[in-house]
Parts: C-alpha cells; structure tokens; sequence
C-alpha cells in the first residue's frame, strides 16, 4: 500500500519547476526595469538642457522596454504590482509628465501610458520636483515669464494628490510623496514671490534712474 507521503517528491518538482519558471520571469524583467529607469533619467536629464526631442527619442525607447516587460510577465500578473515594476512605471510616468508641462502639452493619462494608477500618481508627484527644479533654472536666467504658470501647475498636481485618501497599500506611499509636493510647493512659491518682487524693485530703480 502506497504511503500519503509517496507523493511529495513529485508536489516538490512541481512546486520547483513553477517557482524555477516565475524566478527566471523575475529575472528577466528586473534589468528591463533598470533600463526603464535609466532611459526616463536621461530623458530628464534632457529636458531640462532644453533638449526637448532627445527626451521624447528617451522616452519612447523607455515605452519599447515597458511593452517588454509586459510581454515577459504575462503569466504572472502579480509581478506588475511589484517595487521594481512600479517603480520603473513611476520614473516613465515623472519623465512624460514633465515633458508634458514643460512643453505646454496635455498630460498624458494612466491609460495613454499604460501603467498602474498609483505608479501614475507617484510619478506626477516627483514630477513636481523637476518642474521646481526647472523652474529655478529660468529664474536664475532672470526669466520670469512661466513662474505663474508652472506654480499653477504645481498646486494643480497636488490639489490632485492631497484627495487620493486611501492606504498606502493602495497608493504605493502615496502620502509620503504628497507630503514632500506640499513642502516643495511651498518652497517655490516662496522663490517665486521673492524673485518677483525684486525684479519689480530693479525696474523701479531703473526707471527712476531714467527719469
């Protein structure tokens, strides 16, 4: 009579070979994840030396990489909710977000993206932080001409932010990433504020010096 237990070995290569199939996924996928992330930097990177079709040539080739990435986990739908997954669709979504405003383009959607939601969000909160980053670039080149516009959307994105009330479990950190937009929104206005106002002082005196 055959014993219960004549069965592990067979549960256990079959519980190896599903485990050997999902490791070698995983491992495939990570450094796609690392390229994502390298490309969508970059792509900052050029976004801000105004190099505005190098970022889109960056960012597109990050979208070739993510259809990839989809490709390899098809079969394991739980790896898309995963940090490095995640966290390669949140530097995707940062670098098009910021593209976007900076370029006076309408903001692309989860879906035109095709990533997870909370990534999204994540995203468009770091995506405040290259705004300001930007921002002070055109400042300190004594260019004022966007400062209202870009603090509006800055204050935009977190008006967003500051209702997505849910678990962190949920939103990826999310109120962690809100609380750092409200600190840098805060900040800029104060820069923004100051360089105003001391322009107009300079063009008051330069005025009265014409005169």
């Amino acid at each position: 009579m055959n014993k219960p237990t004549n069965k592990l070995d067979q549960i256990a290569e079959q519980i190896r070979l599903h485990l050997s199939t999902k490791d070698a996924a995983r491992e495939k996928v990570l450094p796609l994840c690392r390229e994502v992330i390298r490309h969508c930097g970059n792509a900052i990177r050029a976004i801000h030396r105004q190099e505005f079709e190098q970022a889109e040539e960056l960012l597109q080739s990050a979208n070739n990489l993510q259809d990839k990435i989809k490709q390899a986990l098809a079969d394991w739908e739980e790896f898309g909710y995963s940090g490095f997954v995640r966290d390669a669709q949140k530097e995707f979504a940062e670098g098009n977000i910021t593209l976007a405003l900076v370029t006076r383009r309408q903001i692309p959607t989860p879906d035109d993206l095709d990533i997870d939601p909370a990534a999204y969000l994540n995203g468009m909160g770091e995506a405040v932080g290259e705004i300001r980053r930007y921002l002070l670039d055109k400042m300190r080149q004594g260019d004022l001409s966007r400062g209202e516009e870009l603090l509006g959307a800055m204050d935009d994105i977190y008006s967003i932010l500051v209702t997505m009330d849910f678990p962190d479990a949920l939103t990826g950190g999310l109120r962690h990433t809100t609380d750092n937009v409200r600190g840098i929104l805060e900040k800029t206005r104060g820069d923004l504020t100051l360089a105003v106002r001391q322009k107009e002082l300079e063009t008051k005196l330069g005025a009265s010096q014409n005169s």
